[in-house]
């Protein structure tokens, strides 16, 4: 059996999916859950499933979209109805509102402002024949101005792609809509999204520079460096995702020669969160005892040791993601890559003080791990 990935220009690559252990792997776990599991409505609550085809579909969603399109999957399954190209689904303002925090009035005028642009939105996926197939998200509105909610039908496509709970049709995606709700960026939700599925083969498979950029909502004319595409939508993507989630990411970037032909991702599922609001407190009031005791700490004299810049490094993202001032615009790699290459300089007593969140990462840091 093929398994066909959209490539730049249109071009279709296919692989075998014995040469990738991470696919089969996940693809195993998924036909499991298709064999064996049936999941009470009760425990799924607010679960948003679809197909991984959709799910990898190429889009470009603006964030009051995605979530109609997430407020869609879940209300279609919870009320019990499913979806269905000729029956319409209402979405309610209040529900809008509660699920990701504002206001009953913004909530209604976002979700009508999303309706009249995702009307005309089109997306991309490889069918089961692995045909290239473009369809529209929705194919019918009407608008309850009255009752503060809005009646949509969704197109053929979407309908066959979300995948109902007790039906199991396909592979498929699933993730609790808290884990996104408070996710501010579209691009976010969009990572969240596409890593997810590969939370319990711990890797993900090759993602391709232009396919990836697709999947993410990157218009061909936004962030055409790859450098700018890291800075501004890649790296704060996965720093949301670490702060906000359940889930820890990270990537790595693969090269045929020198250039950089797509990313691979670490996700891991947190076990636990790394302090709770008492750890925190107790961080802050030692370090504040700490820097009581002293009006400059030592790295500001002297430098970070390597053993201070290792410890950092576990906040990569977040350290990484406040100096990118320093990260050159011909710089290709990940987080770990980029720090080794700041190592010169954070040890230099004469430009370690140009950098930003030194103080907030490396004493927490040992305060926290002195307490646990």
């Amino acid at each position: 059996m093929l398994t066909i990935q959209i490539i730049s220009n249109d071009e279709i690559k296919m692989s075998n999916p014995k040469n990738n252990q991470n696919i089969s792997k996940q693809n195993e776990l998924d036909l499991s859950l298709k064999n064996k599991q049936k999941v009470s409505p009760k425990s799924n609550q607010n679960l948003v499933v679809k197909s991984n085809r959709l799910n990898e579909a190429l889009q470009t969603l603006s964030l009051p979209e995605l979530r109609i399109i997430q407020l869609g999957i879940v209300d279609a399954r919870e009320t019990g109805t499913g979806l269905h190209t000729d029956k319409p689904l209402r979405i309610d303002g209040k529900r809008y509102s509660e699920i990701f925090n504002t206001t009953l009035q913004n909530g209604y005028i976002l979700m009508k402002q999303a309706e009249e642009t995702l009307f005309n939105r089109r997306f991309s996926f490889i069918n089961k024949e692995g045909n290239i197939v473009k369809s529209r998200w929705i194919q019918q509105i009407e608008y309850l101005d009255n009752q503060g909610a809005i009646n949509i039908c969704f197109t053929k496509a979407v309908v066959e792609a979300i995948t109902r709970i007790d039906g199991f049709e396909d592979f498929f995606t699933q993730y609790y809509l808290e884990q996104t709700a408070q996710l501010k960026s579209v691009y976010s939700v969009r990572l969240y999204e596409l890593l997810v599925q590969w939370k319990v083969a711990g890797k993900t498979k090759l993602f391709e520079v232009q396919t990836f950029r697709s999947q993410m909502g990157v218009e061909d004319s936004e962030y055409k460096i790859l450098a700018d595409f890291k800075k501004r939508v890649l790296m704060p993507s996965i720093k949301e995702i670490n702060d906000k989630t359940d889930l820890l990411v990270d990537f790595q970037q693969q090269k045929k020669g020198r250039t950089v032909i797509g990313f691979k991702f670490s996700v891991e599922l947190k076990e636990r969160p790394l302090a709770n609001s008492a750890n925190i407190k107790t961080v802050n009031h030692c370090v504040s005892e700490q820097s009581s005791k002293k009006n400059h700490p030592s790295w500001v004299v002297k430098g970070l040791t390597d053993s201070q810049i290792n410890k950092i490094a576990i906040y990569a993202e977040e350290f990484t993601t406040a100096n990118s001032k320093f990260m050159s615009s011909n710089f290709r790699g990940g987080y770990k890559e980029l720090i080794d290459s700041w190592r010169p300089m954070l040890k230099d007593p004469e430009k370690v003080n140009g950098f930003q969140k030194i103080q907030e990462l490396e004493l927490p840091l040992l305060f926290f791990l002195m307490t646990i």
